[in-house]
């Protein structure tokens, strides 16, 4: 659970993995280049101990879809039609 850090100090790992690293408009880049469309709602939620951005994208076909982005790498991870 604890390591230490490059300073010498003791880093919890555990919060460490909470940290925020990417904003909600680096998220929304993100999704748009997968899902191209409108950003429409961009909610940060934390499931499972993973802090992700779920991203919401109207298409031109007047389709939403939900991407899940990573906010510590930005790495997408889902994307889901919405009904």
């Amino acid at each position: 659970m604890y390591g230490n850090n490059p300073a010498g100090g003791m880093v919890n790992q555990q919060t460490d993995g909470y940290r925020q690293r990417i904003t909600a408009q680096q998220a929304a880049e993100i999704a748009v280049v997968r899902v191209p469309g409108q950003i429409i709602h961009v909610d940060l939620e934390l499931e499972n101990h993973l802090l992700k951005y779920e991203v919401y994208v109207l298409t031109d076909q007047e389709v939403v879809f939900e991407v899940e982005v990573a906010s510590k790498d930005g790495r997408i991870l889902s994307v889901e039609r919405e009904d």
